[in-house]
């Protein structure tokens, strides 16, 4: 159930990760702090005086029943990171959004994801790209992750929907809009092809020049690694790259023509040796250590033969995984896991990696 108090909270769009530490610090829970909520907690927070006085206007306008409504009517579904809900990837990170709205099928978070970035003003190289790197990371069991801009991340996603996949959309704006518009159908693809489109602003947050790259560090957080396809110089895919490289997340890179412009930031990232030359698909999964047997879809003829395969099967992916951890997270004893994949393995349905790990097939 929502809790209406973190509602009114996102609704002020005030709270950081460490002004919500300081308050829960302060006084335990955000209840109370909403208690105590006025001009001089909020500058004691950090807050400039036009987002103080914002803040508090917009707290005495919210009808939080009216919302909550409005969020249901439109399928829009809330979590904060007090929540079991939350992705646990995200906890992960020094800065973590505090509360979460989405549409779509949050648990595609629950495994491997790569993020591709690039320019809005995408060529017909970067076209290629692209098309040509998702179809193998689908292949690989892993989810995509971009921002539903146009150019390079809206191939992204319509490349992984066309593969089969699964992709996360993080927007810079509440999930009131669709920006830009000509994304709509994109963005309902996305969902009903089971994939997510996910942002920390409330429903009537626009765009702007701090929230997209704000953004960013989601994208940055939520892959194993993060790929430039195409940026120009200062382009704001480079932010996302700096934001992985923080969060020690691997970061890649294609090459482009080095007398075209919008290779200028690709280029550099390899120059400064921070970035990994990538040329296919596997190389990327090489990279982060995720298993792929080439650059297409694998699928596997194989139906679990008993409840132990069967959930065993489902908690695998193409990140290989130790059986200690498997026995842990399924509550199965060793010898049982071994047992199944042994037989899944005569199947061709995983493999193992070496070192008491498998993946998926």
């Amino acid at each position: 159930m929502v809790n209406p108090i973190e509602l009114i909270w996102s609704w002020l769009n005030v709270l950081t990760f460490t002004r919500y530490e300081a308050l829960m610090q302060q006084f335990g829970s955000l209840e109370e702090a909403m208690i105590a909520l006025d001009e001089q907690l909020l500058k004691k927070l950090g807050c400039k005086q036009d987002t103080v006085i914002k803040a508090l206007n917009k707290l005495g306008e919210l009808d939080v029943n009216w919302y909550q409504a409005e969020l249901k009517k439109r399928g829009i579904l809330f979590t904060s990171i007090a929540d079991d809900a939350y992705p646990a990837i995200l906890r992960t990170l020094p800065d973590p959004p505090v509360f979460l709205y989405y549409k779509g099928d949050l648990s595609v978070l629950e495994g491997p994801a790569i993020s591709l970035v690039g320019t809005r003003n995408m060529d017909a190289y970067g076209k290629q790209v692209t098309e040509y790197l998702v179809p193998g990371l689908v292949g690989a069991g892993l989810t995509t992750v971009s921002g539903l801009a146009e150019g390079v991340d809206a191939c992204v996603a319509a490349a992984t929907l066309q593969a089969g996949g699964k992709t996360v959309a993080v927007l810079g704006h509440g999930l009131g809009t669709i920006f830009p518009a000509c994304n709509k159908r994109l963005a309902q693809r996305i969902i009903d092809e089971g994939g997510l489109l996910l942002t920390e602003y409330a429903l009537d947050v626009p765009g702007g020049k701090y929230t997209f790259p704000a953004r960013n560090r989601i994208i940055a957080g939520l892959g194993l690694g993060t790929v430039v396809v195409q940026a120009g110089e200062g382009s704001g895919s480079l932010i996302t790259a700096d934001l992985a490289l923080d969060y020690n997340r691997e970061v890649m890179t294609v090459p482009g023509n080095m007398f075209d412009d919008l290779y200028k930031g690709n280029h550099q990232l390899l120059q400064k040796g921070v970035a990994h030359l990538v040329r296919s698909a596997e190389d990327i999964c090489n990279t982060l250590g995720v298993h792929i047997t080439s650059d297409t879809v694998q699928t596997v003829a194989y139906e679990p033969t008993n409840d132990n395969e069967q959930i065993i099967y489902t908690k695998l992916t193409r990140l290989p995984m130790l059986v200690s951890d498997l026995s842990q997270d399924l509550s199965l004893d060793v010898g049982t896991i071994n047992s199944a994949l042994t037989m899944m393995e005569l199947s061709g349905a995983v493999k193992n990696v070496g070192g008491g790990a498998w993946v998926k097939l």
